[in-house]
């Protein structure tokens, strides 16, 4: 019997050594060994929808060198089978099974950004993401009032109606989702900031204060003219003058603009033209920031009507048309 038992007891202390190795190796090769990859980094995505099997595939086929049972299996014991989210991932050289599910359980996803400039058109801010390489273009083929449609915006001209910003993104995320933030963000924008307008101003809603902020945005890069500028076309708009500035002319013409703008475009109409066409255009001509918008909703109070570039990005301002045809000929036509 005592020697029975002795074999006993050793059969169990060998099992019990062969399930501590057996955990040993698991914990290993879950915890400490890093999956083979075809590179340092490898990125791949997450569909929604996607379980852990496919997950695993597709991380296989990215070139992450894992056991697909393996990998199913731990999320199933880990408990983190249905927490998997979708997005974009990035696998990095000396990651463990446990790093790789870790990441996506916590939704730690590749992030990229795009920046739409304050003064772009809305022709310039699709050709910008149809040509960022981690932005999936569908609107390729869709005209303005499509996608104006798509975004439920009350217009056919999405022009101006986006605010421009850096907006961080997970790879993958379609133009039209970018688009639908940008327009969130600007009518977050200018609803807050048309409850606090001055009450004398001579612009009736605030799409109106967008296209005014739009050609303000276009006139002047100059932080110090901002608001003055400003005040010259709300004096203009109050006195029925036309408002005769040039962005609008140039944004008329479409693809006839060649860098110039000649006397025959001056007197050609379209809806923009501000020479020969009062008050406001029909849209906005591009993307106002907040400093425009700000601008046009609180401008300087004074009595200048004409203004002209100095050449150094300020402006010079004039009461009289008479004022305005000096500056014009000290800083356009160079002569004193």
């Amino acid at each position: 019997m005592r020697r029975s038992a002795r074999f006993f007891l050793l059969g169990l202390l060998a099992l019990a050594v062969g399930l501590a190795l057996v955990a040993w190796s698991g914990w290993w090769w879950v915890m400490q060994r890093s999956v083979p990859m075809d590179a340092p980094t490898v990125d791949y995505m997450v569909e929604q929808g996607m379980g852990p099997r496919q997950i695993a595939r597709q991380m296989t086929r990215a070139g992450i060198a894992l056991n697909e049972d393996s990998f199913v299996l731990l999320a199933r014991y880990a408990e983190t089978d249905k927490s998997l989210k979708a997005g974009a991932y990035q696998a990095q050289s000396g990651d463990t099974l446990w790093d790789l599910l870790q990441r996506m359980v916590d939704g730690d996803m590749l992030q990229t950004r795009i920046t739409f400039v304050e003064g772009w058109t809305f022709a310039r801010m699709l050709e910008a993401m149809s040509n960022h390489p981690d932005i999936k273009n569908t609107l390729s083929e869709a005209t303005p009032a499509e996608i104006a449609q798509e975004l439920d915006m009350p217009t056919e001209y999405p022009e101006g109606l986006f605010y421009p910003d850096t907006y961080v993104f997970v790879p993958g995320t379609t133009d039209l989702v970018l688009l639908q933030r940008a327009h969130e963000a600007q009518q977050n924008v200018i609803d807050k900031l048309w409850e606090q307008r001055d009450s004398d101003l001579p612009i009736k809603t605030p799409y109106e204060a967008l296209v005014l902020a739009s050609i303000v945005e276009k006139e002047t890069g100059h932080t110090q003219d901002r608001e003055r500028v400003a005040g010259v076309f709300v004096n203009r708009l109050r006195t029925g003058m036309l408002l005769q500035t040039d962005p609008t002319v140039i944004y008329g013409m479409g693809e006839r603009y060649q860098g110039r703008i000649r006397k025959v475009d001056l007197n050609t109409d379209n809806p923009w033209n501000t020479y020969t066409r009062p008050g406001l255009p029909p849209t906005p001509i591009a993307l106002p920031g907040k400093a425009s918008i700000l601008a046009v909703l609180h401008p300087e109070k004074h009595d200048y009507f004409y203004f002209v570039s100095r050449g150094d990005g300020s402006s010079e301002f004039s009461k009289t048309l008479r004022e305005h045809n000096r500056a014009v000929a000290k800083y356009i036509l160079k002569r004193n």
